[in-house]
């Protein structure tokens, strides 16, 4: 298991960094408006993304 967390956090890297290298640009707008969402709002889309990924890995697995 703890090997299949370090992969997984493995492509974590690959696709943010995939995302910086194709796009900087876009990636900076992306951040600046992120500054204007609500602090909640980004908490509670954080928490919909780790729920979300946790179900998909129960279906998989």
């Amino acid at each position: 298991m703890g090997s299949d967390l370090a992969a997984a956090l493995c492509l974590v890297l690959v696709l943010e960094g995939l995302f910086l290298f194709a796009s900087p640009h876009a990636w900076k707008r992306m951040a600046e408006q992120m500054q204007r969402i609500e602090t909640r709002a980004l908490r509670m889309i954080g928490g919909g993304m780790v729920l979300a990924g946790l179900i998909l890995l129960r279906i998989l697995r």
